[in-house]
């Protein structure tokens, strides 16, 4: 078993919202540790304010147990109540830039990121806001010829690729749209030009759209795991106005998802294979992944089936590539880890000790430094957080209980995947509390 973990407090959540913002599962990194120090984001109101509206906060403490630094972004007020406009952080680790994308529900892209140098040398930069630049509504180096593009944008992503950072977004709505991929570059800013550039459209929709799991980037390669949403047509899904697919369970929902699909890049996102290797598209002639794509479905698994979007993925160091879904196809809806081994072959288990129901709460995985992979799983309705563990010994096949407890309200808990590979210690962003007081926390297990 897991001993408790040190619990550390970043600040009060705001519960009066209908949606939670602080905890799903497709915020790639809401926390990230690098050179020593962790970073974490978070919305919250100002202090001794009133409840809205909410603000962009950002933490720093100096790792293994330093105190949280903490500064709000008071020129960007946050106002609106949907559970997908959250804040993401991502760290340059060519130049030690911080970046955030934030507040997007098929909206103008919202961007703005800190001086070269502060994540690299943090005691030599006072914590404040004064680092960063203003809001932005155009990721730096790009000019107008890019704006539509980023006009309609959900579900930003940062990894970090080697020296250089990745930007993932989607364009378009809920079962209509396409996921597309950026590079900024570390050397832009020794000129303080700070640019990012466009690869393109890595998997085109076709009816529907892809939910990726996530990116990960091991050994020098990208991995993409990801399920699609068929479309259907509503009254009105044409209108430019319309506004019916930003409802939390729109007219195209998780009925429509289907299949679990795979590929990789292996220069940064520019190429992408299927599993045997076979280049599927090179995004430098303009082409995209496809849902007809040879060879990228993992598992067929229809619509209808009780799967969920955006769940979670993690790679291994050898490797191997886990996905954490959902479906009822072995006869009652239950949580399920899919497996893709080194040499190309993959399994799946149900998952015992947890319940994954349909259209519950997401759960995520992470690899520690030994190549074990923890499970963290929320329940849906009861405040209570469960963690898994599966060991490289068992080749990830068993699944033992190392953690349970109560006092955590239902949210989708995020990893800070960079300090595992750090100090081994697995980082938890969540929320802790009881009805109206709540606190966004990271809980910190020593492995």
């Amino acid at each position: 078993m897991l001993a408790d973990p040190l619990i550390s407090v970043l600040g009060p959540d705001p519960t009066h919202r209908n949606c939670v913002l602080n905890g799903n599962a497709f915020q790639q990194d809401a926390v990230q540790s690098f050179n020593g120090w962790q970073y974490a984001c978070f919305y919250s109101s100002l202090p001794e304010a009133a409840p809205e509206p909410l603000y962009i906060h950002l933490s720093r403490r100096k790792l293994p147990e330093g105190k949280w630094e903490t500064f709000a972004f008071e020129d960007y007020p946050q106002t609106t109540d949907d559970g997908h406009n959250t804040v993401q952080i991502g760290i340059c680790p060519g130049d030690g830039t911080i970046h955030l994308s934030y507040d997007h529900h098929c909206d103008i892209i919202r961007y703005r990121h800190s001086q070269a140098g502060v994540a690299q040398s943090p005691e030599s930069f006072p914590w404040s806001a004064s680092l960063f630049t203003p809001h932005l509504s155009r990721l730096p180096g790009l000019d107008s010829s890019h704006d539509a593009l980023f006009s309609y944008v959900t579900y930003p992503r940062f990894v970090q690729l080697d020296a250089n950072l990745l930007f993932s977004f989607r364009t378009g709505k809920a079962g209509l749209g396409d996921d597309h991929v950026a590079v900024y570059s570390a050397d832009s800013a020794q000129n303080g030009k700070y640019a990012y550039e466009v690869l393109g459209v890595n998997l085109k929709g076709v009816q529907n759209n892809p939910y990726i799991h996530g990116l990960d980037y091991r050994r020098g390669r990208l991995h993409a795991t990801w399920v699609y949403r068929g479309f259907v047509h509503y009254e009105g899904w044409d209108d430019l106005l319309d506004t019916k697919h930003k409802q939390q369970r729109g007219p195209n929902s998780a009925e429509n998802n289907h299949d679990i699909c795979y590929a990789y890049s292996d220069d940064g996102g520019r190429r992408w294979r299927n599993g045997a290797g076979d280049v599927l598209a090179d995004l430098e002639k303009g082409e995209s992944v496809r849902p007809d794509a040879q060879g990228i479905v993992a598992f067929d698994i229809p619509k209808g089936s009780g799967l969920s979007n955006q769940e979670s993925q993690a790679v291994d160091g050898e490797g191997g590539v886990h996905v954490l879904n959902r479906n009822n196809l072995s006869g009652e809806q239950a949580w399920k880890h899919y497996y893709r081994s080194p040499d190309g072959a993959w399994t799946q288990r149900v998952l015992p000790h947890v319940q994954g129901v349909k259209g519950g709460k997401r759960g995520r995985l992470a690899v520690s430094k030994d190549d074990d992979l923890y499970l963290i799983l929320p329940e849906n309705t009861a405040p209570t957080l469960t963690i898994l563990k599966a060991s490289k010994a068992t080749k990830y096949s068993e699944y033992e209980l190392v953690w349970r407890q109560d006092g955590f309200p239902p949210t989708e808990p995020l990893v800070d995947t960079t300090r595992l590979e750090y100090d081994n210690v697995l980082s938890v962003f969540t929320r802790s509390g009881s009805e109206a007081d709540v606190d966004v926390v990271v809980l910190n297990f020593k492995l």
